[in-house]
């Protein structure tokens, strides 16, 4: 989570005074406005979100000490996120089988990930690859951070296949990827946010929703996510603290969300790290009264991707655990997985 503004350099201090009201329509009318009446605006403070964010390395882990021996199977390995989780899992003492899905221009070609040699194969042989994959490692567990236009048929496949799966992979339909789960009856575990930090955040705001329903009727909602400029669809983490405050009384809708990009934007008006502009999440959620009287302001920002990587391995563990001792239960989230207390 990010730190108190109250910690913000005078550097920041600076930056959230020229540039408050980032999204008024009067840039001239903002500038002769005295800082004191400009906190008072409506407008959303976007340069707040300099203060300091969670630093997240993707520096290699020492190997665990433990080897569950595990197979996972991590779709997409020559991603970014694919990269991030083969580190932790290996570092977690996960076998990471040296197969993956890819696009067609990636399939039939090998990878050095890690120092390890990945064999990817295409969309064409994908349902024979995984049936080889499992009746190898029986134990499989697939991990998916794909794209968002695969997810539901990737899903279908990793269900007609019977192969339990960790989808880290945000978009696609939802309900969809909920029912095919639930009708197949397969094990899975699935969030549009893996950062456990982060999950407990949106626990704690659906409880709020849950127990004070209508709490922050009236008041005005402004939303900003920051993202790394490959990311194509609004942050899922987002919707989700969205849909909290809807509960709770605020009218907004999701396509009221400012997405921001642009990484000259992101530099100068948001204030993320340069070192990663392309890997990085950054939220705001912006209350105001009706009376202009009263602010809230919730945020997380967080740099690079291990956070989401040492989730994703939390919820494997947890999926295995919940397979091993054929619960009852077959579909499960992130909040779950908290619940457990097993995290590492």
């Amino acid at each position: 989570m990010a730190t108190s503004l109250l910690k913000s350099t005078p550097n920041v201090i600076h930056r959230r005074q020229n540039h408050f009201a980032f999204f008024s329509n009067s840039s001239s009318a903002r500038n002769s406005v005295p800082v004191s009446q400009q906190r008072r605006s409506r407008s959303f403070p976007v340069v707040s979100m300099s203060a300091t964010p969670v630093q997240t390395s993707l520096v290699k882990s020492a190997p665990s000490s433990t080897n569950t021996g595990l197979p996972i199977m991590v779709n997409a390995c020559t991603g970014k996120m694919g990269k991030a989780v083969i580190n932790a899992a290996e570092a977690a003492g996960l076998h990471v089988v040296p197969v993956s899905f890819g696009c067609e221009e990636e399939s039939g070609r090998t990878f050095d990930i890690g120092g390890k040699e990945f064999l990817v194969h295409g969309p064409s042989d994908r349902e024979n690859v995984l049936a080889s994959a499992l009746e190898k490692y029986p134990n499989l567990i697939v991990v998916d951070y794909t794209i968002p236009n695969a997810v539901n048929g990737n899903a279908e496949l990793y269900c007609k296949v019977g192969v339990p799966f960790v989808m880290g992979t945000t978009g696609g339909d939802r309900d969809l990827l909920h029912k095919t789960v639930e009708d197949t009856k397969n094990y899975a575990v699935i969030s549009p946010q893996m950062g456990k930090q982060v999950v407990a955040f949106l626990a704690a705001m659906e409880i709020m929703a849950e127990q004070f329903p209508g709490a922050f009727s009236g008041y005005s909602l402004q939303v900003l996510e920051s993202h790394q400029a490959s990311k194509v669809d609004a942050s899922g983490t987002a919707k989700a603290v969205i849909s909290c405050f809807n509960k709770l009384g605020v009218s907004f809708d999701m396509d009221q969300i400012k997405l921001i990009r642009d990484p000259r934007q992101q530099l100068e008006m948001v204030g993320v790290p340069e070192e990663h502009l392309s890997g990085h999440a950054f939220h705001m959620y912006h209350l105001t009264s009706p009376d202009d009287t009263v602010t809230f302001e919730f945020q997380h920002n967080v740099c690079g991707r291990s956070i989401y990587a040492e989730g994703t391995v939390d919820a494997v563990l947890f999926l295995a655990k919940k397979i091993e001792a054929k619960d009852q239960k077959r579909l499960y989230n992130m909040i779950d997985v908290l619940r457990e207390g097993n995290m590492r």
